[in-house]
């Protein structure tokens, strides 16, 4: 029987068309314990979604903020409510499959690792073909978040984070918006943390889609790289 020592945690802001889904396909990964979902003021349903998974689901912890504060916000909450021995980021969108939980989590089982981020840049794994400047924006993000922190990422900004449980809940996250990837980045660099990479496939979505993220998240980057991976660090 596969020990349930997972806790994920999902932001949620405006995913209606995917969140039951994302749902489902989370608790059927025989190793969470716990799906913690953090709605950030949804207007579009998704609140009303979540509170009905939640009624019927005794594995969904349900919470939700009354202004819509940011991603990065949604985690603090999130992370701060998780008791299982390992957290995991997870997003309400379907770009990333939890059936791939398992070897994430291995370098963690196995005591090589106190957080592993999954990449979408190595390995074999299926890719959606999308935006090339997207693209060359994340590998520019991770080549100036590498040079600040003397790591060699090659996803700095991948959703998919595993972290040992008293790790992440030890450390203070400032950020609320989608700074929370480079300000995380960096101070597990400065708690010298071991990290791995694991390839993980991914099904991107357009814009028009749902997807979020946009040059100003690029910019707020650059700036929490500069300040959390070089001025914290002097």
């Amino acid at each position: 029987m596969t020990n349930k020592n997972l806790s994920v945690v999902m932001p949620a802001y405006n995913e209606a068309h995917t969140i039951s889904k994302v749902v489902k396909a989370v608790l059927a990964q025989p190793m969470v314990a716990e799906l913690i979902i953090v709605d950030d003021c949804s207007s579009d349903g998704t609140r009303e979604v979540l509170k009905s998974l939640a009624e019927h689901e005794p594995q969904i912890r349900y919470f939700e903020h009354g202004e819509n504060l940011g991603k990065g916000a949604a985690l603090k909450t999130g992370i701060s409510k998780a008791t299982a021995d390992f957290v995991i980021i997870q997003d309400a969108d379907l770009e990333y499959d939890p059936a791939e939980y398992g070897k994430l989590l291995t370098p963690l089982l196995s005591n090589k690792a106190d957080a592993v981020f999954g990449s979408r840049f190595i390995g074999s794994e299926a890719h959606r073909v999308l935006y090339f400047w997207h693209y060359i924006g994340n590998k520019m993000l991770t080549l100036f978040s590498n040079m600040a922190t003397n790591l060699n990422l090659t996803d700095m900004e991948t959703c998919y984070k595993v972290f040992r449980r008293e790790l992440i809940q030890s450390i203070s996250i400032s950020e609320n918006r989608f700074g929370f990837e480079p300000e995380i980045t960096a101070k597990l660099s400065l708690r010298k943390a071991r990290l791995y990479e694991v390839a993980v496939s991914y099904y991107g979505r357009t814009y028009e889609e749902g997807k979020k993220i946009n040059w100003r998240d690029g910019i707020s980057a650059l700036r929490c790289i500069f300040i959390y991976g070089l001025l914290k660090r002097k």
